[in-house]
């Protein structure tokens, strides 16, 4: 059997690293458009004086590798040599079978006498958990960056072999702020009037990029280039989806049967934002229980879905929870896997509104405290639990219509119902299509505003919030 020269090693690697040579040009990535997560992302990832590896995780195609390489623009910016920058994808055939430790081999001598070391897509690296903690104890002077596709089982190993070790660092999907960012269309759609607080300048056009984002947003390539958005099926379907199900998932873990776990997502994609039990799942699938509950952790873990559990109409959680909602942590998969939705599509795109609208709370840290109320003959979408009490703050109703115009009893009959159960809930929403407004029941104010305006506002918000808080915690650090 053949073995791969190291000279062959060493071409790939100056490959991979054009910024050692003068006057080379930056790589493709260096233009690209950041995220909003890149300042944080590279304060954290930058400070030395901190011995801890950064790993990047989150779901495929989300950005993670032009952030890296970003980052790496980002390093000689603040006065790194370029020299003391290595960069390595570990899923390049020519690597198979290299430690972490040999590639240090290659770094050149740069000039100040602090390395900064990238591995990107960590986890084709079997053990990869104990090979990195052992660099991050054996070289002080190197600080190590690491990202990786299958964020939770990644994280799993990284809270368990790299405690004290390892900051992680979760890259969620874009959210409907950072897409119209991304295209050009942010300022032109939508003012902030006052902090927090935003306004449309023109509903129709933001309902189509709306529309757009729930056929394709959430990917930077997507979301980027014209080409790949004219077949953004196969590229979402191939390179994101049947990835994590076919080679990720079952390497991970040891999944035999992956055509069990492909006609479960299936199942569960077609119907997003749909209330499903075990029983029932196990009655149309032909799977056991027990399967289900495995199959829906590792689809969870791999960021390829979102549960959302229930409470009944005073808000208690159920001591056995049977039904819980299903939605798509990204509503694009499922036009990929189907058929791209259309403005008049009413139906589908609210319940793709729904899953759009939780895919912007999974940047914040109160997405653990969001429920959907169900009771005999009722349903409330979105209920916010206040975490000290564990009782109703606020609640949101989610549609695709513009009835609350002509008949607001009827849109808001649940909410009414829900309201006289609760008396700590303190603000109610119902979404339109078009229209915003506000009217009383109960005594209290009920807004409405479009599913387009409030997905907007709400990504915006808790990632602005969060960003805030990551760098109060990381503070630049002098170089």
């Amino acid at each position: 059997m053949l073995t791969v020269s190291r000279e062959d090693i060493e071409r790939r690697v100056r490959l991979d690293n054009p910024w050692w040579d003068a006057g080379a040009p930056p790589s493709p990535e260096h233009g690209y458009g950041r995220r909003v997560y890149f300042d944080p992302f590279s304060r954290l990832a930058l400070d030395m004086t901190l011995r801890r590896a950064t790993v990047l995780l989150g779901p495929r195609r989300v950005g993670k590798t032009v952030m890296a390489k970003q980052l790496v623009y980002e390093a000689i910016r603040t006065g790194h040599a370029p020299t003391d920058i290595l960069y390595v994808s570990i899923d390049t055939p020519v690597y198979a079978g290299i430690s972490l430790e040999k590639f240090l081999e290659f770094l050149p001598q740069g000039e100040t006498g602090r390395a900064l070391v990238i591995f990107d897509e960590i986890q084709y690296l079997r053990n990869w958990e104990t090979h990195l903690k052992d660099l991050v104890d054996t070289y002080p002077s190197i600080k190590f960056v690491a990202t990786g596709s299958a964020a939770a089982a990644l994280k799993v190993k990284s809270l368990e072999s790299g405690a004290g070790r390892f900051t992680d660092f979760v890259l969620p999907p874009l959210t409907f702020h950072e897409f119209l960012d991304f295209t050009g269309r942010d300022e032109e759609l939508v003012e902030e009037y006052t902090e927090g607080e935003f306004r449309c300048r023109n509903i129709d056009e933001l309902n189509a990029e709306f529309v757009n984002y729930l056929n394709y947003g959430g990917y930077p390539e997507v979301a980027l280039s014209d080409s790949v958005r004219s077949d953004a099926g196969r590229f979402i379907k191939s390179d994101i989806i049947d990835k994590v199900l076919l080679r990720d998932l079952p390497s991970l873990y040891g999944i035999s049967n992956i055509q069990e776990l492909n006609r479960l997502f299936s199942m569960l994609a077609y119907n997003t934002g749909g209330e499903v039990d075990l029983q029932g799942i196990s009655q149309i699938s032909g799977l056991s229980k027990p399967s289900i509950q495995k199959y829906l952790t590792y689809l969870e873990s791999a960021f390829l879905i979102i549960r959302v559990q229930t409470v009944n109409d005073t808000c208690r959680t159920l001591a056995r929870q049977r039904n819980f909602k299903v939605y798509l942590n990204n509503p694009s998969m499922r036009s990929a896997l189907f058929s791209p939705v259309t403005n008049d599509d009413s139906n589908r795109i609210g319940h793709l509104c729904e899953a759009a609208i939780f895919s912007q709370w999974q940047h914040s840290t109160d997405f653990s405290n969001l429920r959907y109320a169900r009771w005999k003959d009722g349903e409330v979408d979105m209920v916010y639990l206040e975490p000290s009490i564990q009782r109703p703050y606020w609640a949101i109703e989610i549609k695709w219509s513009d009835r609350i115009k002509t008949d607001h009893r009827s849109v808001t009959d649940k909410m009414r119902h829900l309201l006289q159960k609760n008396n700590s809930i303190e603000a109610l929403m119902v979404t339109t299509k078009s229209v915003d407004g506000e009217i009383d029941i109960e005594g209290l104010t009920l807004k409405y505003q479009p599913s387009a305006m409030h997905c907007y506002t709400v990504g915006r918000n808790v990632t602005r919030r969060k960003v805030r808080d990551m760098v109060s915690v990381v503070p630049r650090k002098a170089h």
